[in-house]
């Protein structure tokens, strides 16, 4: 191998070291995503048991912070098994078709101590739409602890499709609630 190769090689392998060097992991026992919406203008506050996030993040740099998270639409829980049935149905989130919904961000940027603003591009059921949305995050011994709310349209992403389009049984309005705790 020339000298340049192993010049560019090495280069390459410090660039990639460097990207992964703030990698964190995230602890699934710790970490939650919720989603709130009304229900006949009662509030419903759903689980969702299975999600990952992957995020790299320094808190010397967070303005080079990226975040993917996706999320098991198929492990909404509402508390009710036949509720749970009926979410995953195609009306609504159709999780035998798009069985993640995905977060990629595409920006985050410092907006104060322990503050953040992330936008990035958020699909659900094969529709994706640019949102942006504050992260609180603080340092909790070794853990970084990742806190935000995010509101969104159902309808924009054929949540609730047919007779469920009509947002006076359930709302348009949903937020969607995430406390993850990740550490190296």
């Amino acid at each position: 191998m020339n000298t340049i190769k192993k010049i560019a090689l090495v280069s390459l392998l410090g660039v990639a070291f460097a990207a992964s060097a703030a990698a964190l992991k995230t602890d699934p026992a710790k970490s939650t995503v919720t989603a709130t919406f009304k229900q006949m203008n009662v509030p419903v506050d759903a689980k969702f048991k299975k999600f990952s996030a992957n995020i790299d993040y320094d808190a010397a740099k967070p303005d080079a912070a990226k975040a993917t998270v996706e999320v098991d639409t198929g492990s909404m829980d509402l508390g009710d098994a036949e509720y749970n049935k009926e979410v995953a149905k195609k009306e609504w989130f159709n999780a035998a078709q798009f069985p993640k919904a995905t977060f990629v961000s595409s920006s985050i940027k410092s907006a104060g101590a322990g503050k953040l603003t992330v936008t990035g591009k958020l699909t659900i059921k094969g529709k994706t739409a640019d949102v942006s949305f504050p992260l609180t995050v603080k340092a909790d011994g070794k853990n970084q602890v990742f806190d935000g709310v995010l509101p969104i349209k159902r309808l924009t992403y054929n949540i609730g499709e047919g007779e469920w389009k009509d947002t006076s049984m359930v709302a348009d309005d949903v937020t969607i609630k995430f406390h993850v705790v990740a550490g190296q």
